[in-house]
This record gives C-alpha cells, structure tokens and sequence, in this order.
C-alpha cells in the first residue's frame, strides 16, 4: 500500500530539484531550466522498467518520454510538466520540499511536480512488485509549460510521428482531483510605438509615444467591455481582455519616443488565435496616432470537450467532483484530436500556485493516487 508519506517523500524529492523557466529566473532561482530534473525523471522512468526517450525541444530543455507496456493494446497517457514559474516573490526556502501539517510546501509542490510524485510512486510500486497497468502507459514529463508553450507541441508531433493511437490522456494542472473537460486558449501581442524626442518645455516638436498609447489603451479597454457584454457562445464563457504591460519614457522632462504596450486576449472555443491577433493589430493601427509595430508573442488554442464523455464522468465518480472548464491555459490545448478522451486533472489548487507561498495537502496526493490505480488498472496498493 503506498502511504502519504511515502508521497510525499517523493514530492520534496522533486521540490528540491530547482527547475524555474529561464524566463523568469531571478539571484534565487538556483541552476534554470529543466535540464536537471529531466535527467533525474529519466533515470526513475528507467530504474522503474520504462522504455525511456528523450526529445530536446530547446538546448538543455529536454522532453522525457516512458512507456511501459500493459496487459492490452490499448494506449493512456500522462503529460505533466516539468518547469515552474519564478521564485524570487517567495517567503522562505523555495525549494525546501518542507513536509508539515499535513502539507508538502515548496516552488512546484502544487503546479505541477505532486502528479510526478504520485506517478514515480506507483511506477516505483508496480515495479517492485512486478505489476502491468491493464494498458500500455505513455509518460511524458514535458518542458516550458509556464512561459513559452513549446513542450506541449512537441510532445503532440512525436505521439503522431510514432503513429500512438492514445484513449486516454490526462494533462497535470491543480484541479483539487476534479477533471476539467475546457479551458480558454490565448493571443497576446506587444504594440512599439514610435514617437520623436523632444525638450518637454517644447512639447509640440516631438511626437509624444506615451500619449498616442493611451489612445490605444482605451481602444482596447472598449474591447475588452464588447467582448464581456457577447452572451457566451459555450461553457467557457466570455472572451477576455486584458492590458497588461505598459512602458515608456526616458526622464521627466522629455518628450517620450517610445512606448510599449502588451495585452492578453482570452480566447474561446471557436476562434482562431490567429485571426484574433490579426484583429487586434488591426484595432491598434487604427487607434494609436503614431506608427507602431506588432509582436505577436503568444498563440494558445482553447481546449474543449463535452463533460459527459465516458472516461470524464468516470473520473468525476472517482473524485466526487462535477466536470468543469477553468478560465487558466495547460498543455491540453496542443493536444486537439491527440487523444480520444483528455482531461486537465490534479491534486491541490490553482489559488496555491504561483504565489509567495506554494504547497499541497498530502490528502490530495493520496486521493489522485488511488484514482491513478484506479484508472491504470492496478489497484491495491
């Protein structure tokens, strides 16, 4: 039987091993990337009879995928991610892995390394007592989730480039065990504006870039209040969106030549992110008085399927819980037509993420555990 100790031995074991994405990585962030718990992840998933392959998505930023073949041909998968976001806003030791008051605290304790844990644990289990999972089992410990979104794609090209007809995908975020059949996708854009310098006592011989950005502020600020008034089209609500950065300026007393503007643009089911993009740059030109240029720095796809497929309400049952969408992105928006059924599933909460203090209660590990016997087919322990 595994134990919550054991869990969540194995969760401080995974907290202890920094892997902040690069693009957030700050004096506390330790060695960034994912290069050293890909490495630690790769050897389990061979100690523990996995058929391990590693996919280097970026330098040092490798995908670690495993599979263990089952007592059938069937094929389920799991995709959780490796990287966290940044540290330095955090209370204490980050990456402690401190385990008190029933709790596992610590950077990725709850987004997303306590689904790792709780996988390594019954691999470990099933190894020792040499058990198949009623199905073949693919494994993928991804990279970039965080920030650039470029392990989730990348994952999605080798299960289709090895021609993987998966059934059942479960992708790693805190849902409190309760599965999430949809989610928003994204668009988000950065706006250079491009003024002229000039004495500010003389303000009429520049071109003022801070000024012809409020204009495009406010154009996107009317925006975002249309979108909010559309009745919703799905279960994922009302498209969003957000201005979210603004820079400019080079001293009090002169006339700005430059100012940069960045917003987030929710998208629902039904909208190309693409296209989304295209209008919003479209919207910026012809608001903004000044010229500008138009960085498209993201481009997420939503993610929805209906809440009574089969495997979903098999895993609401389980967790007592009723499928629902949330409004945060996770890797399943790369995995469209991937699997036949995929659901965003986990322990602990979202409002546990990202914050001064992250943690997980150890009765969330042991819950998605013994769902995890559950679904793989290896109940008992």
């Amino acid at each position: 039987m595994i134990t919550g100790e054991q869990l969540a031995q194995w969760l401080s074991r995974l907290v202890q091993i920094p892997s902040v994405s690069p693009h957030q990585a700050g004096p506390r962030a330790g060695v960034t990337g994912e290069a050293r718990i890909a490495n630690a992840v790769a050897g389990w998933f061979a100690e523990y009879g996995g058929h391990v392959y590693r996919d280097e998505v970026m330098p040092g930023r490798p995908n670690i995928y495993a599979v263990w073949h089952g007592r059938s041909d069937r094929w389920i998968a799991v995709d959780v991610h490796m990287d966290t976001v940044g540290v330095e806003q955090m209370t204490g030791d980050p990456f402690s892995g401190r385990i008190a008051d029933g709790r596992v605290y610590g950077r990725g304790a709850v987004d997303t390394k306590p689904t790792l844990a709780v996988v390594l644990a019954l691999l470990e289990a099933m190894h020792t007592t040499r058990r198949l999972p009623a199905s073949n089992l693919l494994v993928a410990a991804t990279v970039d989730e965080e920030v650039g979104a470029q392990g989730a794609p990348a994952f999605a090209r080798w299960v289709r480039a090895n021609a993987l007809a998966i059934d059942q995908l479960a992708v790693a975020e805190p849902t409190s065990c309760g599965p999430v059949y949809g989610h928003k996708g994204l668009s988000r854009l950065r706006f250079d504006i491009h003024g002229q310098a000039a004495h500010s006592s003389q303000p009429e011989s520049g071109r003022n870039a801070i000024t012809a950005a409020a204009r495009l502020v406010l154009a996107m600020e009317e925006e975002a209040q249309r979108l909010l008034a559309q009745p919703p089209k799905t279960a994922l609500g009302p498209a969003r969106l957000t201005v979210s950065l603004i820079q400019g300026g080079t001293g009090i007393n002169v006339v700005p030549d430059a100012c940069h503007v960045s917003i987030d643009r929710r998208v629902v089911a039904g909208e190309n992110p693409a296209d989304v993009g295209a209008g919003l740059r479209a919207l910026a030109e012809r608001s903004c008085p000044l010229p500008l240029t138009a960085t498209t720095l993201a481009e997420v796809d939503a993610f929805l399927q209906t809440p009574d497929a089969p495997w979903v309400c098999q895993l609401a049952e389980w967790a007592g819980r009723a499928p629902a969408v949330v409004p945060y992105c996770t890797n399943a928006w790369a995995y469209g037509g991937l699997a036949h059924e995929c659901a965003v599933l986990g322990p602990g909460s979202i409002e546990q993420a990202h914050g001064a203090v992250e943690w997980v209660e150890i009765a969330e590990l042991e819950k998605l555990a013994h769902m995890y016997t559950q679904w793989w087919g290896v109940e008992g322990f």
